[in-house]
């Protein structure tokens, strides 16, 4: 086709053959002046005057007609069943030859065909009067002679005789009306019938004569477009051909980062250009990212795969940092112990490393309904297993209730080789605590080793708290060696590119593509180094990233990770019932000290003082008072003597009168509620006791 003629882009696209493709076509004029903007089947198209447009593909869609008397369109179905009758043409042909042309080419149906000449005509020995039909049988192709078309001739008594009149022969001849019909399928594949005019057969519904003009999808490439652009040719836009002009045209495709890391190891290193920067809220906080700016352009130096660590400083810090940082990092760490703040971060910790050991750091009183034992600070337990355990009290419907509940074993340490039977004994003493319960513990660490952060990971699970005891010498600045504590949050592989500007080739960083969005494209500008002599690359090994950066990695992980169980639903009058029911002689003492742990202290001072109402060892004689003990609570002279049935309080050594004893557990032995109001009178004068001798010591 010609470069220069512009045309619909309908009627360039329908002359197109598959064959020739792809042409390039240049926007000239239409409806798309000054980047007017169609949404076409939810895609964005955009032309603008001057715009190169390479057609690489034509899809046949459905078939446009349109009404030749009023201009209607309407459109049909490529399988469309109906079948159309060729319109006779108005102006008459010159030539038979002329009119030969413009019949299908390779249809069968095409012939035969009727005509007339409005002149009369002679041929050897045999002459026609004007306006007669002649019927077109065949076209006959003569060696080293002009080639002929044989033609019946009918007469006046239906008597019929054949003539060969040349192609050449001149005159004015008119097609007639025919009989012959063609299909839909057989239109579209001739380009001479797509020029004709035809009538819809056995149908009123349309009776005017109606042209038809297949309606293409159009597959192109566009400069800056990302994907193929798709549209149909029924666009009304001029377009003309340039293909010839612009045969080394440049056509820019964009790629994403995630795209740039399917192009093959070969187009690396290679010098790109921005084409779309970074969102507006980076989950970085580099310093190389600020600069990531549209048609700013970098040095794509390799693509790969990292080894990172997400590390995290302490909650206890005004602001919350976090941390990528490459098991290429130098530096050395120490492990620090870790927190737990509840029985549940207990158990997912154990679940990774077995044999957990921690230390109570706050008193816990006992709920024995819930199962929750009593845990004084300092006291250290192993943690064996996860099992489950029954509740004292029922529930609503009358039931025993069992509960998931961390096995824990005691530790005790003797100072004492005299007491070393009985500290074994100790040793042994195991304690269920439900993973529904809080509590506060702090790992037990026999380690002081130096680690290297890539053995960190194959030594200990995940999460774990560790301090920089020396920092990593090829760094600048290093910011982890600023903290007293960071904790390494998880690890992972994650695609990169390694990239670097040009200013600096050298100075690299690592691009992680899973978590930064833009696009580039690749240029043919020259690297910035000498042929053959690349520069030595150092890679930034920690990066800043943000807070949303650490939310986003979080939601990507283990989403069906249970969460920490709920205490279980109690009967009210169960427990009460529990709480009240009549204690047998041989643990009344028992009872009523845990009864008495139950009631608040209203000072804090007395508070610390929580009672453990697991079996010990007889209380020893009262101490000597030593900086690291608290000191001993005796009684006042004038104290009260219901001051002797605060034997259970901790730290507290007093001489016991056997007789107020006693008559203490003859009143619990009373099923009734005048024992227990008889004990909280003497709770609150032990209390009020218990306070002034806090303050006189």
């Amino acid at each position: 086709m010609a470069g220069t003629t512009a045309l619909p882009l309908q009627q360039l696209i329908a002359s197109l053959d598959k064959t020739c493709l792809p042409k390039i076509l240049q926007v000239c004029s239409g409806v798309y002046f000054q980047g007017s903007i169609y949404e076409l089947s939810g895609s964005e198209v955009c032309f603008s005057t001057g715009d190169l447009i390479k057609v690489i593909d034509i899809e046949l869609l459905s078939v446009c007609c349109e009404d030749i008397s009023n201009k209607e369109k309407f459109e049909l179905p490529i399988n469309h069943t109906g079948s159309f009758r060729i319109v006779p043409e108005e102006m008459p042909y010159s030539s038979v030859e002329e009119m030969l042309s413009l019949r299908p080419v390779g249809l069968e149906s095409c012939l035969p065909f009727t005509f007339t000449c409005s002149s009369k005509m002679t041929f050897e020995n045999f002459t026609l009067g004007a306006g007669r039909a002649l019927t077109v049988l065949s076209v006959e192709r003569q060696v080293n002679k002009e080639d002929q078309v044989r033609c019946q001739v009918k007469g006046q008594q239906e008597a019929s005789a054949e003539v060969c009149i040349p192609l050449s022969a001149q005159g004015e001849f008119r097609e007639c009306v025919s009989e012959e019909c063609f299909t839909l399928q057989e239109i579209l594949s001739s380009p001479c019938l797509l020029s004709r005019r035809f009538h819809f057969v056995n149908t009123t519904k349309w009776e005017n004569p109606v042209i038809f003009s297949p309606v293409y999808q159009v597959h192109a490439i566009m400069n800056l477009r990302k994907s193929v652009l798709k549209f149909p040719s029924s666009l009304e836009v001029d377009v003309i051909d340039v293909t010839d002009l612009c045969k080394d045209a440049n056509f820019v495709t964009p790629l994403s980062l995630t795209e740039v890391l399917s192009q093959p190891d070969e187009s690396f290193p290679a010098v790109v250009e921005i084409v779309e920067s970074p969102e507006s809220r980076p989950l970085f906080k580099s310093s190389w990212l600020s600069d990531l700016n549209q048609h700013n352009r970098l040095v794509f130096h390799k693509k790969g795969t990292s080894a990172l660590v997400l590390v995290s400083n302490m909650k206890s810090r005004k602001m919350q940092q976090y941390f990528l940082v490459s098991q290429q990092y130098g530096g050395r760490f120490r492990r620090r112990p870790r927190e737990f703040n509840s029985v549940y971060q207990l158990y997912v910790a154990s679940v990774h490393a077995p044999g957990l050991k921690v230390s109570v750091t706050r008193n816990c009183e006992e709920v024995e309904e819930e199962g929750v034992p009593a845990l004084s600070v300092g006291e250290q337990l192993e943690v064996l297993r996860c099992e489950r355990m029954e509740l004292p009290c029922e529930d609503s419907k009358g039931q025993k209730q069992s509960v998931e509940a961390l096995l824990c074993q005691r530790l005790q340490e003797s100072d004492d080789e005299d007491d070393e039977e009985e500290m074994k004994q100790d040793e042994k003493e195991e304690v269920f605590l439900p993973l529904y319960m809080q509590g506060h513990f702090v790992e037990v660490l026999s380690d002081n080793k130096k680690y290297k952060l890539r053995d960190l990971g194959k030594e200990f699970s995940l999460p774990l708290d560790v301090k920089v005891v020396s920092r990593d010498t090829e760094l600048d600045t290093d910011p982890l060696a600023g903290f007293a504590c960071v904790r390494i949050e998880a690890a992972m592989l994650e695609p990169i590119i390694q990239a670097s500007f040009l200013h600096s080739p050298g100075q690299c960083f690592e691009i992680p593509t899973k978590w930064l969005s833009m696009s580039v494209s690749f240029t043919r500008d020259p690297l910035p180094w000498p042929s053959g002599q690349p520069p030595k690359c150092c890679v930034d090994r920690v990066t800043e990233v943000t807070d949303n950066f650490f939310y986003e990695f979080q939601k990507q992980g283990d989403s069906d990770a249970a969460p920490p169980p709920r205490p279980p639903k109690r009967n009210l009058s169960s427990s009460q019932s529990c709480k009240a029911r009549k204690p047998s002689k041989k643990s009344s003492k028992v009872d009523k000290s845990k009864h008495r742990a139950h009631k608040s202290i209203p000072t804090k001072e007395v508070a610390d003082l929580t009672l453990n109402s697991k079996k010990r060892p007889p209380a020893p004689p009262p101490p000597v008072v030593s900086d690291d003990q608290p000191p001993p609570i005796v009684p006042r002279k004038h104290s009260t003597p219901e001051m002797t049935s605060a034997k259970a309080l901790p730290n507290t050594y007093v001489q016991r009168d056997d007789s107020k004893k006693k008559a203490c557990e003859v009143a619990a032995d009373v099923d009734s509620d005048h024992d227990y109001e008889t004990v909280d009178e003497n709770l609150i004068t032990m209390m009020k006791t218990a306070q002034e001798s806090i303050i006189f010591y």
